[in-house]
């Protein structure tokens, strides 16, 4: 087996990984103020209408939300302690992403409220995980983490 040394990263990469873990921790935040309904959470509504929606969020859509930001700020930490162990957690991170932008943009009606504002963000949240999960794949490459 060969073994390779740990390359010094560049500057950018812990910038870019404070502000994804930045984001992250924001993220999770988020979710326990959904998940606990808490007064933070209901101030955010303020439109009846969106309040509803997000309180009938189905459970498998809150899960594909925790298991988005949980790992993606556990895929952060891992990068910012330059391990490889990164990238699976990047990829559960990613498939949360996907569960819960799925049903945010074609099952929850958020689209008839907001009209196709409602997709900008998903989107960028989509772009966001795959960039972390692209940018772990290549630090692994340069041995930046192992």
């Amino acid at each position: 087996m060969t073994n390779f040394t740990k390359q010094k990263p560049p500057l950018w990469f812990w910038i870019v990984s404070f502000f994804a873990l930045l984001w992250n921790a924001l993220g999770v935040s988020e979710y326990l103020h959904q998940a606990y309904k808490t007064d933070y959470f209901y101030s955010k509504f303020p439109d009846p209408k969106v309040l509803e929606i997000v309180l009938n969020t189905p459970i498998w859509v809150m899960a594909g939300f925790a298991t988005a930001v949980i790992f993606g700020a556990l895929g952060c930490v891992m990068l910012m302690l330059r391990k490889k162990w990164a990238q699976p957690f990047f990829i559960i991170s990613l498939i949360g992403i996907l569960t819960q932008m799925f049903y945010n943009i074609f099952l929850s009606g958020s689209i008839e409220i907001y009209g196709l504002a409602a997709i900008i963000f998903p989107i960028f949240v989509v772009v966001l995980g795959m960039a972390l999960l692209f940018l772990s794949r290549a630090a692994i490459r340069k041995h930046w983490i192992n």
